[in-house]
């Protein structure tokens, strides 16, 4: 280390804690300067102060006609807001005024960043002087957004770690969707610390040496991605859900005795997510060539279930959606259950439905595939957008927290057909197969995620019965059959629960525990 950076580093850290003392403001903090400092004494200081999930908006108000809004800022600790209708703009509908006022700022040198949304627009601000700031709508979208901003007020977001911190946690972030050994190291950091997962090593070979034969119809395959775009995607997957896989397939055989694979989400030649049925050899030898470095696990079906599985209406099932795109639809809902218990800290549903907006407004296309439709399920309502169904919605006397909750039905039909992602496939077959019986007419498998499918009490639970070539030079004896991955694969509370009517349509999933109420 040269002269300079042993001279730095330790004046930082003196500056820190002095700033930290309560109430005292100082010319600058470290956070807010450190950009301007060689890389290596900046970025090991930034890596300290935030994480990615600084990257999340935190909701802080929503004034309107009688409400206004006041909050402690990340840089300013008073901030007061409230909005004012204006008519003097010549339009008949008029326009408005959001007016914020901060104050009490930590430091001279730091700013708070902010988005504000409503269902027809989504702008952004920031502001670094502790004065009266204001936010001008020139003229509302129409007669409904003004209505809605009068009755509901306009949302505002902050990001809670300043511009800096913001552009910190990108940088946090971004690893997550590289395909780089960076990338999956950020992928496998992000989840020790969120969901205190292991990542331990395993022996090589780290490719099982299987023996088709002991695989059956009705087998679970678990994969874990860890890298690349799909990485990114399964870590924040799994964060939310509490599910350690973040991806699902099914083996079957067919009459001849060949063993197949049927899978919602396999990308086709067109680069579609769809459902289909491959070959064993092809999906096995695709997952060995995934650059995503996919950790695969075989869950064996408990005997009882085995003879209980029929095959017949189970390969009927999977030859009838084949073909049909991923699911979509639903893909938010088997993970909304609850009105608070859901979302990870800054997580809420305010946030949701921020997201929702502007999407919306940038992806019209895509909004309506996401959501909307499932959303016009719940109000039994067709063909309406966003703003509308949160209309819709006030006028019934519901919140829209609420109506994310209600819960999905599994014989909805969406304009593409029913709606299956990668675990609601395989459970729907599942219940094809009589696996349900006799409450089958009570499970909606659409509400169920990727974690509530590997808890099910479905699974062979004698570890004498896994085939002898499974985990085969490991020392540690896993409940289940891993066949790919350098690292132990764990799907905590694994084949534990039994199946009951109406289950996990009232599920909470909170980091880190994720803790389950009995009969959810």
């Amino acid at each position: 280390m040269s002269h300079a950076l042993r001279i730095t580093v330790p004046l930082l850290l003196i500056l820190y804690g002095i700033a930290s003392v309560g109430g005292l403001k100082v010319p600058f903090r470290p956070k807010d300067i450190l950009p301007a400092l060689p890389r290596q004494v900046a970025w090991p200081l930034l890596n300290s102060f935030h994480n990615a999930v600084d990257l999340l908006p935190l909701f802080v108000g929503a004034p309107g006609v009688n409400n206004s809004a006041d909050w402690k800022g990340a840089c300013f600790y008073k901030n007061d807001a409230w909005m004012e209708f204006t008519t003097s703009n010549g339009s008949e509908l008029g326009g408005g005024v959001l007016h914020i006022k901060t104050s009490k700022a930590h430091s001279w040198t730091c700013m708070d960043l902010y988005v504000f949304v409503t269902p027809y627009r989504v702008t952004w601000d920031y502001y670094f002087i502790s004065r009266d700031h204001t936010l001008k709508i020139e003229e509302w979208e129409g007669a409904e957004e003004l209505e809605y901003v009068k009755k509901n007020g306009m949302s505002i977001f902050l990001m809670p770690s300043g511009m800096l911190g913001t552009l910190l946690a990108l940088w946090d972030i971004l690893p997550l969707f590289s395909n780089t050994g960076w990338g999956q190291s950020a992928n496998i950091a992000f989840l020790k610390k969120h969901m205190q997962a292991s990542f331990e090593h395993r022996p090589k070979p780290w490719v099982s040496n299987i023996n088709q034969s002991d695989i059956h119809s009705g087998d679970f395959l678990a994969i874990s991605k860890i890298r690349g775009r799909w990485g990114g995607f399964e870590t924040l997957e799994k964060w939310v859900t509490g599910a350690y896989a973040g991806h699902t397939a099914v083996c079957l055989r067919d009459a001849e005795g060949k063993l197949w694979v049927g899978e919602s989400g396999h990308e086709n030649e067109k680069g579609e997510d769809v459902i289909a049925v491959i070959p064993w050899e092809e999906w096995l030898d695709e997952q060995q060539k995934d650059v995503s470095n996919p950790h695969v696990a075989l869950l064996p079906l408990h005997s009882d279930l085995r003879a209980k599985f029929n095959a017949t209406a189970a390969w009927a099932y999977v030859l009838d959606m084949s073909g049909k795109p991923y699911g979509y639809h639903n893909m938010i809902f088997s993970w909304i259950d609850t009105l608070t218990d859901n979302y990870p800290p800054p997580l809420d549903s305010h946030l949701v439905v921020s997201v929702m907006t502007i999407w919306n407004r940038m992806q019209p296309d895509y909004a309506a595939n996401m959501w909307n439709e499932a959303l016009n399920k719940r109000l039994g309502t067709n063909d309406l957008d966003l703003p509308s169904i949160l209309i819709e919605t006030e006028e019934r006397g519901l919140s829209f927290d609420q109506l994310l909750t209600i819960p999905e039905k599994d014989d909805w039909f969406y304009s593409d057909g029913k709606s299956t992602t990668c675990i609601a496939f395989i459970l729907e077959m599942y219940k094809e197969a009589g696996l349900f019986d006799p409450i089958s007419s009570s499970i909606q498998v659409t509400e169920f995620t990727i974690r509530d499918a590997y808890m099910l009490r479905f699974f062979d639970d004698n570890i004498t019965n896994l085939p002898s070539w499974c985990n085969e030079n490991d020392e540690v004896q896993l409940p289940f059959c891993q066949i790919l991955g350098e690292y132990r694969m764990e799907l905590p509370g694994y084949n534990t629960i039994d199946p009951y009517p109406q289950m996990n349509e009232n599920c909470p999933s909170l980091p880190p525990a994720y803790d389950r109420p009995k009969k959810c």
